[in-house]
C-alpha cells in the first residue's frame, strides 16, 4: 500500500539514515520472495546460481561465496541430490574430497527460480526506470564491496 500523506511516518532522523531505509528495503523485499517462493527455493536459487556460475565447487567453497555455514550448505545440498539438480563426485584433483556438480534438472530449476526472481525485482524496483535501476544496483555492489563478507 503506498503511503500517504496521512499515513503515519518515523522520524525524520531514522528515514534518512541509508542503514533504515536498506533495512526496509530488505523486509519488503523478503516478503515479496515469501509471495512466490517457499524458502527452500531462495536457498536453492543461491546454490544452483553459484554452481552455474563457478561449475563444480566443495561444500565448502559453496558455503564460503555464499556467506552461509557448512551445516546450512549440506542440508540444501542433501535436498537438491535427493531432487537430482545436484549431484556429488569425487574431486579429480584431491581424491580425499567431493565437489558438488549442477544436473540438467538442476538448469531447468535455475530457470525456473530466475523467473520467480525477476518478477520480485521487477515488484522491489517498480518506481525506477531502468536506468535508475541499474544506477542502484552499482551503488550497491560498491558499498558491498567495501565490506568483508560475513556469514549469514
Amino acid at each position: 500500500m503506498p503511503e500517504t500523506k496521512d499515513t503515519p511516518q518515523p522520524p525524520a532522523r531514522l528515514r534518512t539514515l541509508a542503514s533504515w531505509q536498506a533495512s526496509k528495503m530488505s523486509t519488503i523485499g523478503t516478503r515479496l520472495f515469501a509471495r512466490r517462493m517457499k524458502l527452500s527455493a531462495r536457498a536453492d536459487f543461491a546454490v544452483l546460481a553459484v554452481l552455474e556460475e563457478s561449475g563444480p565447487l566443495s561444500q565448502a567453497d559453496i558455503g564460503r561465496r555464499l556467506g552461509l555455514d557448512r551445516n546450512d550448505v549440506n542440508g540444501i545440498l542433501n535436498r537438491l541430490e535427493s531432487e537430482h539438480r545436484v549431484r556429488r563426485e569425487t574431486d579429480p584433483a584431491d581424491r580425499r574430497r567431493n565437489v558438488v556438480l549442477l544436473t540438467g534438472e538442476g538448469r531447468l530449476y535455475l530457470d525456473e527460480l530466475q523467473e520467480y526472481t525477476e518478477a520480485v525485482q521487477d515488484e522491489l524496483l517498480a518506481g525506477l526506470s531502468a536506468a535508475e535501476r541499474r544506477h542502484l544496483r552499482e551503488l550497491l555492489t560498491k558499498l558491498l564491496g567495501g565490506h568483508r563478507q560475513e556469514p549469514a
